[in-house]
C-alpha cells in the first residue's frame, strides 16, 4: 500500500499503474504532464531550487498551476485507496484538506512574505502542506470520535 502512495508521490499516476489501473494512470499522468508544462513548472521549481524567487515566480503560469495540488493530492489518495488504505473512516480528509491549503499556497506565493520573506510557488505551497495535513488529520479525528459517540 504504501509503496503506491511513494510512487504517486513520485509522479502522480505512477501509483495507479502499480495497482493495475493503466487508464486511470495513464490519464492521470497525461494530466499532470499537461499541467506541468502549461504552468512551465519545472522551470519555476529549478528557479526556486536555485533561489531565483522572483524569476519564478514571473515564469509561473498561475491559471495552469493551481490546477496541480488537486490532481497530485487526487492521485496520491486515489493510489492509497486502490491499494487497500481506505479502511478508515474519514481517510480522505488529509488529502483533501492538503489539496485545499497547498492550493491556497499557490493563490497566495506571489505576495505573501513569512518573516519577511517571499518562499514563492514552490516552497509556499510546500509549507502550507503542513496545516492541510494537520487539520485533515484533526477533522478525521474529530469525525471519527464524533461518530462513535453518536453510535453508543
Amino acid at each position: 500500500m504504501y509503496e503506491k502512495l511513494l510512487w504517486s508521490i513520485a509522479l502522480p499516476g505512477f501509483g495507479q499503474l502499480l495497482n493495475g489501473k493503466f487508464l486511470k494512470g495513464t490519464l492521470i499522468i497525461f494530466l499532470e504532464f499537461v499541467i506541468n508544462v502549461q504552468a512551465n513548472f519545472n522551470k519555476v521549481i529549478i528557479l526556486s531550487f536555485n533561489g531565483q524567487i522572483e524569476e519564478a515566480i514571473h515564469q509561473a503560469d498561475y491559471g495552469w498551476l493551481m490546477f496541480y495540488p488537486c490532481v497530485y493530492f487526487f492521485s496520491i489518495f486515489d493510489a492509497f485507496k486502490d491499494a487497500g488504505g481506505d479502511k478508515e473512516p474519514y481517510s480522505f480528509l488529509p488529502f483533501v484538506f492538503s489539496a485545499y491549503f497547498v492550493t491556497v499556497g499557490v493563490i497566495y506565493s506571489s505576495s505573501l512574505k513569512m518573516f519577511g520573506v517571499l518562499f514563492g510557488p514552490v516552497f509556499l505551497p510546500m509549507l502550507f502542506l503542513i496545516p492541510g495535513l494537520s487539520s485533515g488529520l484533526l477533522f478525521k479525528i474529530v469525525l471519527t470520535r464524533y461518530k462513535r459517540r453518536s453510535y453508543d
